[in-house]
Order: structure tokens, then sequence, then C-alpha cells
């Protein structure tokens, strides 16, 4: 009798495993997509722009779902804790992944243990721009101004834990001067203040402020790459100010949960890398002030892993913290 019922207990865990692994069917309904930020923002621009082009490759449904809150955390934490069935995925960052664990003490994810990294979608380097009204015409006029009266210019960010909020501290810390930091709740909210002259600054990532600059109505500073950007080439780099130590550009990318069955996983990534290696939509991300660029899964969870190491370092030597 003990025999027989090991041999059905057998038989059922091999079903299970099976079906965890094999979905001939998927997808049979819409893959909802999380975007931790509000519209509007450049994570949800790129995120919405690749489902679309997916969607129209292939037919698949997504369903675009923007949770913001805490950095993005909120957003990220929401598909750790669904269903690894292949229809709960998001569009992580640098920001809400590698650096708000360091910084968040309620943050209790880790990417590598509880998402799996699908596809590398663009990287962009950080902006930092004031309204077009400003007193502020370089960078230098910021860091004088602030000099002389610390703490009283004021920065805009999408959000405490940001990379955008840690490149800001990072500036300041580097060019020894201090900044009154003002988070919202994602970029387009602190686009309307930039715009009305309600705060000096905005930092944001350049696709989320590059129609304001284009169309005349946001002044672009600096950028935080080490090299200047394709989208803003007379834009010169924090760098070339003379800090050279800051260099801080961010990426974005598809994560699902931890578990999701890898055949799943690896048809998500063969669709999404082919899309972004059409010269329609290279040119479609280059035009939201992104640079697209293909990875394969794992390569993408190497780079993942690679900075949820180095960014605990970068966090502690920033001196940021959150309020």
């Amino acid at each position: 009798m003990m025999k027989a019922l090991f041999a059905i207990l057998m038989v059922a865990c091999g079903l299970t495993s099976v079906h965890a692994q094999a979905q001939p069917n998927w997808p049979a309904k819409p893959i909802r997509l999380v975007i931790p930020f509000p519209p509007g923002g450049g994570t949800d621009i790129l995120a919405r722009l690749v489902a679309n082009q997916v969607g129209q490759a292939t037919k698949w449904n997504f369903v675009p779902d923007n949770k913001p809150g805490a950095g993005g955390t909120l957003g990220i934490a929401d598909v750790v804790r669904a269903s690894p069935s292949g229809y709960e995925l998001v569009m992580g960052q640098k920001d809400n992944l590698v650096v708000a664990p360091w910084l968040y003490k309620s943050v209790s994810y880790v990417p590598s243990r509880d998402l799996i990294a699908i596809s590398h979608v663009a990287y962009t380097p950080i902006v930092i721009v004031t309204s077009a009204n400003s007193r502020y015409k370089t960078l230098a006029d910021v860091i004088t101004a602030a000099r002389n009266a610390p703490g009283t210019i004021k920065y805009g960010s999408p959000g405490n834990g940001t990379t955008i909020h840690l490149a800001a501290e990072i500036f300041s810390h580097a060019a020894g001067i201090k900044l009154l930091h003002v988070p919202y709740k994602g970029s387009n909210a602190a686009m309307i203040d930039a715009l009305a002259g309600n705060v000096d600054l905005m930092v944001a990532s350049v696709p989320s402020a590059l129609a304001q600059v284009k169309a005349g109505k946001l002044r672009a500073l600096a950028v935080t790459s080490a090299t200047r950007s394709t989208s803003l080439p007379d834009v010169p780099t924090v760098a070339e100010s003379g800090y050279k130590q800051v260099d801080v550009s961010t990426w974005y990318g598809l994560f699902a949960p931890a578990k999701t069955p890898p055949d799943v996983v690896n048809r998500i990534s063969m669709e999404v890398n082919k899309v972004l290696a059409t010269p329609a939509v290279i040119r479609a991300i280059q035009a939201q002030g992104a640079e697209a660029k293909v990875m394969s899964s794992k390569e993408f969870s190497d780079l993942v892993q690679s900075d949820y190491q180095k960014w605990k370092d970068v966090v502690e030597q920033s001196g940021a913290k959150l309020e």
C-alpha cells in the first residue's frame, strides 16, 4: 500500500512539474504589465511603446497597469507577490530594483531571488533641467548659487530612492553643495512644478524631459552620464564641469515573478528582442531620449546582479538619506 501511495505521489509531482514548465497555450488571456510610476514618465513611455510593438507583432494583448508609489517599489512588490503564470510582468528599472533595496527598510525583495530578468529594453542618462525662464543658465550657476545659499535651491525628482534622486545626491556630494530635495510621485508631477518654476531644478530621465526641452520650455543644464546623450548632443555632462566621479545612468527592462515557466520567459524575451532590433523601434526609443539595447535573459540577469552589489556601495558613499 505504501508503495502504491508513493507511486501516486510521484506521478502527481511529475504532472505538477510538467505544468510549471510547459505552457503550450500561453498566452490564453491578456498579460498585465505593471508600470511602477504614473502615466507620462520615462518608464511609462518605454513600457507602453514596447508593449504596443510586441503586441502588434504577436497579437498578444498587454494591459498596462500603472502602480506608482514609494519610488517605484510598490509596483515591483505587487508583481513579486503575483502568480508566476506568465500573465504578470513589470517594467522595472535600476532605481526600484538595485537602488531602493539599500535605501528603504520596508523593501524586502531581492531581484535575483524574487524576480526573473526577461529582457533589457533601454538605457538612458539622467538630465538636470530648469525652467526656460530660470536665472540658471549653466550648471556652474547652480553650483555658485548653492554655495552662497546652502539648502535653498529646490530640485524635484520622481521620488525618494530612485536612481534619479541618487544621481542628484551624488552630484551634490561631488560638488560640495547642499540642495533641497522635493520628491514627487512620478516625473509628471515634478514636471508641472518645474515648468511653473515652483522648484528651481528638476532631475529626470532624458525620456521624461526631452519633449519639454525640445519645445524650449525647459533648459537642460547637464547630463549625469560619462558621455553626452545622443538625444541632447549639445548638453554637457556633469563630468565636463569637473566632477568626473559623477557617472549615473539608468536602465529599463521586463521582469516576471520568480518561478515563471522558463518556456514563457524565453518566448517573451525572444519576441521583445526581435522588436528591439528593428530600425523603427530603435528610432522610436531614441526619439524618447533612450537607447535600445538587446540582451539575453542571462545577460540581463547578470547585469542586475552586478548593479545590485555595486549600488550598495554607491548609496553608502553618496550619503543619500530617505526622508
